[in-house]
C-alpha cells in the first residue's frame, strides 16, 4: 500500500459463524505476516463500513443460498470483492454453471433439473435431490427408488422457495476428492466425504465432513482446470469437487479451502492476496 499503510481485508462470513471456519485463523496469521490487516466480518451486518476495507473475500457466507439476490446485491456494493461479482453470480447457480461446463465438454456428474411446476421423473437407482441454489448441503438428501413420494415432498419445498431442484445419481462407490487452486495454480487435494441425510431434509448450516489428505492425479487436475477455465473471469481461488473422473461441484464463491491439508497453503493464499494490491 502507498504511504506505508497496510491493506485492510475483510474475510466475510455469516452470522451463524461469526469467527469463520477453520481457514480463518491460519489465513489471518499468514496475512499479518504479509503486512495485511484481516478482519472477520459478517456479510449482512448493517453496522459494517465496507468502504474501510481495500478488499473483501467471501469466505464463509454460507447462508446466502436462501437469499441469493440480497447476497449478490451486497457483493455489488463493496469497493472490491474477490472472486469478482461476475464469478459469484455465475457460480451461485448450479444449473447455470453445470450447464456451461457440460456444453464446454467438461465431464460432470449426470444431472437433471426440475424447475418449479415440473415433476420428478423416475430415477433408476439411489439418487440425490438438492436445490440448484444451495450451500452446505442444506435441503439435500438421498433417496431410494421406492422413496419417490418423499423425494417429491423435498422438491415441493424447494419449489415453494422459488428454487429449481436438481437430481443426481448417488455415487456411493466413488471417492469424492476436492482439488484446491490458489491464484490460478494447483495447491493441494483433500479426500472428502459428506454423509447426506436419508429421505429427509437438513436445516443445519452445513453438513459434517469427513476429510483427509489426498493426492491429485494428472487426469484429475486436467478436469479440474478445464472446469475452472469455464469461469467468466480470472480467479483468486477455487475448489473443484470430483467424483471419479467427473465434476460434482465447482466452488468459486465461498468455499472452504481446507488450508490445513496443504503444506504452506495459508502462506500461498496470503501471498496471492498481497499481489492484489
Amino acid at each position: 500500500m502507498e504511504n506505508g499503510l497496510s491493506a485492510r481485508v475483510a474475510l466475510a462470513t455469516c452470522a451463524e459463524l461469526p469467527d469463520g471456519d477453520e481457514d480463518f485463523g491460519p489465513l489471518t496469521a499468514a496475512l499479518a505476516a504479509e503486512g495485511i490487516d484481516a478482519e472477520t466480518v459478517v456479510w449482512d451486518d448493517p453496522a459494517v463500513d465496507w468502504s474501510s476495507f481495500d478488499l473483501v473475500l467471501p469466505r464463509a457466507t454460507w447462508d446466502y443460498a436462501e437469499r441469493r439476490d440480497a447476497f449478490l446485491d451486497w457483493a455489488a456494493t463493496v469497493p472490491r470483492v474477490l472472486n469478482p461479482l461476475t464469478a459469484l453470480d455465475w457460480n451461485t447457480d448450479k444449473q447455470r454453471y453445470l450447464t456451461d461446463l457440460a456444453a464446454a465438454g467438461v465431464p460432470i456428474v449426470p444431472t437433471s433439473f426440475v424447475e418449479p411446476g415440473a415433476e420428478l421423473g423416475s430415477p433408476g437407482a439411489t439418487f440425490v435431490v438438492k436445490p440448484a441454489i444451495s450451500a452446505g448441503g442444506r435441503s439435500s438428501a438421498r433417496f431410494e427408488v421406492a422413496e419417490l413420494e418423499a423425494a417429491g415432498e423435498l422438491i415441493a419445498r424447494i419449489h415453494a422457495e422459488n428454487r429449481t431442484a436438481m437430481v443426481q445419481p448417488f455415487l456411493v462407490d466413488l471417492e469424492e476428492k476436492a482439488l484446491v487452486y490458489l491464484d490460478g495454480g494447483f495447491s493441494h487435494a483433500v479426500r472428502r466425504r459428506v454423509p447426506l441425510p436419508e429421505a429427509g431434509d437438513s436445516d443445519v448450516l452445513y453438513l459434517d465432513e469427513d476429510l483427509g489428505p489426498a493426492q491429485a492425479t494428472d487426469a484429475e487436475r486436467d478436469i479440474a482446470e478445464a472446469a475452472l477455465g469455464c469461469a467468466p473471469t480470472p480467479l483468486l481461488y477455487g475448489r473443484v469437487d470430483l467424483m471419479g473422473d467427473t465434476v460434482l461441484e465447482l466452488e468459486i464463491a465461498e468455499p472452504s479451502l481446507y488450508l490445513a491439508y496443504g503444506a504452506g497453503a495459508a502462506n500461498r493464499f496470503a501471498k496471492a492476496i498481497s499481489r492484489c494490491f
